[in-house]
């Protein structure tokens, strides 16, 4: 199966750039319902699925880090070393889109919501705002982004937990950040119906 990122829609003259990231193990692929989702709600809109950059350690799929071994202590030393790849990976589908930060969002599921989140501690403001599904910072932020964040998270995820969400809206309230949070009962580490409405919403938003 050809698992290469996935340019959903161009238009001639976009005016968004809407970048999905998958979570590790994963594939672009599996962002399809969602991607294809926001471009049906949003002809205007650039919509690309993209894939993270290494063979994941499962033996199937992609990641951006290793979580083979992940701690506490050592996820942060791995999502930065990951950084400047996802970084000229944003302002490579900029350039290709004609669509500047001020017009970008960035989705990530798992995995992709983290490298995304934590994309909104680095100097570079890559987009205007930032929809993390099932996911979490790699620590708590530390800085008040200059991006929009909105957590969406199922009560039931047993893969990250959503006190994780709970906790990085409650600190980045605290230091005058714009965020929402979206609690979803009985909802796992998943992307369900209500999940790509909840997104489709916070696009039309912005």
């Amino acid at each position: 199966m050809n698992d290469d990122t996935v340019l959903v829609r161009k238009p001639a003259a976009a005016r968004r750039l809407v970048l999905l990231f998958h979570g590790v193990g994963a594939t672009p692929q599996n962002l399809l319902p969602l991607a294809d989702a926001i471009a049906h709600a949003d002809p205007s809109a650039c919509v690309v699925s993209v894939r993270s950059p290494d063979p994941c350690d499962f033996g199937i799929g992609w990641q951006w880090f290793a979580v083979r071994g992940v701690t506490e202590e050592n996820r942060l030393e791995r999502v930065a070393a990951a950084m400047p790849r996802f970084v000229e990976t944003v302002r490579d589908w900029q350039k290709q889109s004609g669509v500047g930060p001020d017009a970008t969002t960035l989705i990530g599921f798992s995995q992709g919501a983290i490298m995304a989140l934590e994309s909104t501690q680095t100097a570079d403001r890559l987009a205007s705002q930032v929809i993390a599904i099932a996911g979490r910072f790699a620590q708590p932020p530390r800085v008040r982004p200059a991006t929009a964040v909105q957590l969406i998270h199922g009560k039931d995820d047993t893969v990250i937990d959503p006190r994780y969400s709970i906790a990085a809206a409650d600190r980045l309230a605290s230091i005058g950040a714009e965020v929402g949070l979206n609690l979803l009962p009985e909802v796992g580490h998943t992307i369900d119906a209500d999940v790509v409405d909840l997104v489709c919403a916070q696009l039309r938003k912005g």
